[in-house]
């Protein structure tokens, strides 16, 4: 059974950068795509960033793209997401999840991840 849990979240003025990580647990961690989403307060869970198994490709939200860089090390079972020039409207609970269910390179829809972190809350003041 795999299990993801998220850190790195807090306070940060606006400009200024965080380093997201999601620690896993199970052997067949670097198998699988992961991929970070954004939840903000009444709003759907979106995605923000996709990194397949081997961590060679990678896919972002337009709206983090050059901003926010996806990384894993599968030999410590973590996934990073550095962010960057952090804006206002980027606050919100931020979730890492693991795709497993279907043979994809870089899932970008919610159902097609399989197990979920608890999320770390990033607010941004301006």
């Amino acid at each position: 059974q795999v299990q993801l849990v998220e850190s790195g979240g807090g306070l940060v003025q606006a400009g200024g950068s965080l380093r997201l990580s999601c620690a896993a647990s199970g052997p067949t961690f670097g198998s699988y795509p992961m991929g970070w989403f954004q939840q903000a307060p009444g709003k759907e869970r979106e995605f923000v960033a996709v990194i397949n198994y081997g961590g060679g490709s990678t896919y972002y939200a337009d709206s983090v793209k050059g901003r926010f860089t996806i990384s894993r090390d599968n030999s410590k079972n973590t996934i990073y997401l550095q962010m960057n020039s952090l804006k206002p409207e980027d606050t919100a609970v931020y979730y890492c999840a693991v795709a497993r269910k279907f043979s994809l390179l870089l899932p970008r829809a919610r159902d097609e991840y399989d197990t979920w972190g608890q999320g770390t809350q990033v607010t941004v003041s301006s």
